[in-house]
């Protein structure tokens, strides 16, 4: 029952990102994984370089990460998106969000 449950998640995620394998489900996921991981480590190393404790203020600490560590997150998924392989399905992706902030013109 539950390597049915795993198929059918896998399954799922592959139609709605319109991939083509389990493989390249598992890729993306592992992309995701890797980022995650790493844009942790770098915002403990920034906010420790910078000082920030426990009584550093909200606000300075949220502007800090919307300034530094969100866009180190859509640099770090193209960077582990091309290593594994999966550098076209992100770029869509970012391309989307992009265009959403206003960054990028829907033309590109």
């Amino acid at each position: 029952m539950e390597n049915t449950l795993k198929i059918y998640f896998l399954q799922k995620l592959m139609q709605k990102w319109q991939l083509k394998s389990t493989f390249q489900v598992i890729m993306v996921l592992l992309v995701f994984t890797l980022t995650g991981s790493t844009v942790v480590l770098l915002r403990k190393t920034l906010f420790g370089i910078l000082g920030f404790t426990d009584e550093t203020s909200f606000w300075l600490k949220s502007l800090v990460y919307i300034l530094f560590v969100f866009p180190a997150y859509q640099i770090l998924i193209l960077v582990y998106g091309f290593l594994l392989g999966q550098f076209d399905f992100f770029w869509q992706k970012e391309k989307k969000l992009l265009q959403k902030m206003r960054i990028l013109s829907k033309k590109e």
